[in-house]
């Protein structure tokens, strides 16, 4: 199990995909691991060196001994491309991996090549709601939680339609750690980058759910109106996206990152 140590905390990650292509991370949300890009995998392999990880306190990655931050996420993410010998990456991020590829686009902008933003925003949620969240992963663990999640993550045609997939996207946010999870409510909590977004240089794909509770499409489309090289993409799903419209967003990703060429920052290649 290969695995780095940053800032004295050991994370999960894997390598997978093409040695010779530019190196495409792939930064999961909260409450998940790298498991939930499975269904976008074996398009983006055939493209791309692909950077999956846990981030931490989730599968694989050991949980912080202290608070932490965005900035913290933001320099993981840093220190495994570092690992991986990419220079500079396309990044892809998901709710809260979103934040973390956003951050990574505005305070290192040179490792940043293209940016894939789904369902996220620059801001996500509020205090109270962060407040309420942490006190119901304290009070009724992880194991209740992930039913309520999964109904947010989720439309309810597709986890009729998909019963099994929907137990395995339930079942990974109920072994998620339940401190490892409340550290990153809490960085969440902290996190507001609306004020910086316009910042971002790196062209930007937005991506959106029609259904999606969690970050709603009006926080997409804030994003894209931010980035000046952005666009905006609004798929018939959920807060999950990238398993619910996998086709659809892995189609979407290799558009984008193909529109022009970007320097290769190859996996295993200094």
């Amino acid at each position: 199990m290969p695995t780095v140590e940053s800032s004295g905390v050991r994370l999960h990650y894997e390598v997978s995909g093409r040695k010779d292509a530019p190196c495409l991370v792939l930064v999961n949300s909260l409450g998940s691991n790298l498991h939930m890009w499975d269904k976008v995998l074996p398009a983006l392999e055939d493209k791309y060196g692909v950077l999956r990880f846990d981030l931490r306190g989730h599968g694989q990655s050991e949980v912080a001994g202290e608070a932490f931050a965005i900035d913290d996420l933001g320099r993981d993410v840093l220190k495994l491309m570092d690992e991986a010998g990419a220079r500079s990456a396309s990044i892809c991020g998901v709710s809260l991996g979103g934040l973390v590829s956003l951050w990574i686009a505005i305070h290192a902008p040179d490792r940043a090549d293209k940016l894939i933003l789904a369902n996220t925003a620059a801001r996500i949620g509020s205090e109270e709601m962060w407040r309420q969240r942490i006190a119901a992963v304290r009070d009724l663990g992880m194991e209740a939680l992930s039913v309520a999640m999964l109904d947010r993550w989720l439309t309810p045609a597709y986890r009729n339609q998909h019963p099994d997939e929907a137990e395995k996207i339930r079942a990974m946010i109920a072994a998620t750690d339940p401190e490892g999870y409340i550290a990153c409510c809490a960085a969440l909590n902290d996190a507001d980058l609306r004020a910086e977004a316009a910042e971002v240089k790196a062209p930007t794909l937005v991506i959106t759910g029609t259904h999606d509770p969690a970050t709603p499409p009006a926080l997409g489309r804030a994003l894209h109106a931010a980035i000046e090289h952005s666009s905006h993409l609004e798929l018939n799903a959920s807060h999950m996206a990238a398993w619910e419209c996998s086709d659809e967003f892995a189609a979407a990703v290799v558009q984008h990152l193909a529109a022009t060429e970007v320097t290769p920052g190859r996996p295993g290649q200094g």
